[in-house]
């Protein structure tokens, strides 16, 4: 007895949305491991530090005073030769993953669970937004990646996304280079349009501090200069 060749395709449609939905709910390899309560204490206080030790530095290279090189009698005293001093190098702070992670974990789990210093299954990024059971950051050359457990109709869903962290007036960037659902591949031109406007409507969260001109990933690292 022949099958037809709708049935086929049915079959086929029906295998396909079953392994689909395996690779969503399955969870994928971790992009960074998992810090203990201890570590994210101890890389969080390290955080603070450097941004402290930033601010200072920052502080004291800027510069006081502007002198006026194209007129006025102190130009006629200098002699031919005389080359104004250079501008003192910009401040720079150079975070880790580890410290970066650490601190996302202080701030989310500080703001979803009533002032815990510590990310819990019940932390909440802000109103309307889907809660975050847990997170990972890595840093891999000039790439970012993201990894979050939050609730997806009911189920418990990991997304992944990874791409290249930059700044541009005064705020931050993101365009993404890779997108997962669980273990499932989305097309990046797919997502980035409403991940692009869902940044837009965060603009505010995304202002860089007052005091950082600049902001990449480079060498595994998070560079900040000051501005």
């Amino acid at each position: 007895m022949k099958i037809k060749l709708d049935r086929i395709i049915s079959i086929a449609t029906l295998l396909a949305s079953i392994g689909a939905i395996f690779l969503v709910l399955k969870k994928p390899a971790p992009v960074a491991q998992h810090q203990t309560p201890a570590a994210i204490a101890a890389n969080a206080q390290s955080f603070g530090q450097k941004m402290e030790q930033f601010e200072q530095a920052a502080q004291q290279a800027s510069p006081t005073s502007a002198i006026n090189y194209q007129s006025g009698p102190a130009q006629s005293q200098q002699p031919a030769s005389y080359v104004p001093p250079a501008s003192p190098a910009k401040a720079e702070v150079h975070l880790n993953s580890d410290e970066v992670g650490a601190a996302i974990a202080q701030a989310v789990g500080a703001a979803g669970a009533a002032g815990s210093g510590e990310l819990s299954p019940d932390s909440n990024v802000g109103s309307g937004a889907p809660t975050i059971k847990d997170q990972q950051v890595s840093f891999d050359g000039d790439v970012v990646h993201g990894q979050f457990l939050t609730e997806i109709a009911g189920k418990d869903v990991w997304v992944t996304v990874s791409g290249h962290l930059a700044s541009k007036d005064g705020y931050a960037t993101f365009e993404p280079t890779e997108f997962k659902v669980g273990d499932l591949n989305v097309p990046v031109s797919l997502v980035n349009p409403a991940l692009q406007k869902k940044l837009a409507e965060q603009r505010d969260r995304m202002k860089l501090p007052d005091n950082v001109g600049g902001m990449k990933v480079e060498n595994g690292e998070l560079v900040m200069q000051q501005k």
